[in-house]
């Protein structure tokens, strides 16, 4: 039971990282991003290669969000100087990372598993308990994603974030106050790929190894990580959207982790087995993501026929 627990945390802290980035998109922006499908893996494939050439993992974690940044750029310089269409620059930029994953990473499969990572590296054998060694992961895991919450927490509070909000709720008000629209669009973008880039490389030295199509699902996970946050929190005031995000990411995991563990439905006195496998992860994130869809519509009219 400690086992799944510590494993659903971990998922879930992975995971929340790229979800912050897809709360700037999804809630701040209003932009249907999907080059974050690219823009994981190629955090991973950065780091993959990097670890392998003898760089320091932990340096690995802003090179791979800068990378993640400049796509997101290429987003944004698509959809605000080209004028494509907020969706069709995603999947434009998404397709492209294809192959410059494959490219950056020289095959579709790369192995670090006899490498150092920021998780299992000499300092902290040296610097956690033995005791402790089992939770090295979460702790390791809750640090990095503490400190970026607070840093865009922080960003968030100043002039380019308040702007930020702004080009999401009211485009008016920002060219009213001097400023181009579409340079703060792209700075969100950037923001947002790098941290789903970030994910990618923390994902990558958790799980050791980089593989081409790890990033698939990805916005889905992110959107229905953002939703269920949204939707937990939304009467609770002094809770942050980060925190909400962050807290959503990890509960998401544990339904996936549940529903991976069920082998039967009981209705009345019908019994349906249900031989899941782990192959099926995909089609159980989809169903989960529409239920909590449909779910979270049906509550929104609820609430309007009550008001």
């Amino acid at each position: 039971m400690i086992t799944i627990l510590l494993g659903v945390f971990e998922e879930g802290l992975v995971y929340a990282v790229m979800a912050l980035g897809v709360y700037i998109t999804y809630k701040i922006l209003d932009f249907p991003d999907l080059s974050v499908d690219s823009t994981f893996p190629m955090g991973a494939a950065i780091t993959a290669v990097s670890i392998i050439h003898g760089f320091p993992p932990l340096l690995t974690l802003p090179l791979s969000f800068l990378a993640g940044a400049m796509a997101g750029c290429a987003t944004g310089l698509i959809h605000v100087k080209l004028n494509v269409r907020d969706l069709l620059s995603g999947i434009i930029v998404m397709t492209a990372l294809y192959s410059i994953n494959l490219r950056i990473a020289g095959k579709a499969n790369l192995p670090i598993f006899s490498q150092d990572t920021i998780f299992e590296n000499p300092f902290l054998r040296q610097l956690i308990p033995e005791g402790l060694r089992s939770c090295t992961v979460l702790l390791v895991l809750a640090l990095i994603v503490l400190l970026c919450k607070i840093l865009l927490d922080w960003y968030l509070q100043t002039r380019s974030g308040f702007l930020l909000r702004a080009a999401g709720d009211n485009e008016t008000l920002v060219t009213s106050l001097a400023k181009d629209k579409g340079t703060v669009k792209i700075l969100g973008l950037a923001i947002a790929n790098g941290f789903a880039a970030l994910s990618g490389s923390i994902y990558c030295q958790q799980k050791g190894f980089f593989e081409i199509s790890m990033g698939t699902g990805t916005i889905v996970i992110g959107l229905a990580n953002v939703i269920i946050g949204a939707q937990l929190f939304k009467r609770v005031s002094f809770v942050k959207a980060t925190t909400a995000v962050i807290a959503g990411s990890i509960l998401y995991k544990a339904c996936v982790s549940i529903a991976l563990s069920m082998d039967r439905i009981r209705i009345g006195r019908v019994v349906i087995t249900l031989p899941v496998i782990a192959s099926d992860l995909k089609l159980i994130t989809s169903i989960l993501f529409l239920i909590i869809l449909v779910a979270g519509s049906h509550r929104e009219r609820r609430a309007k026929l009550h008001a």
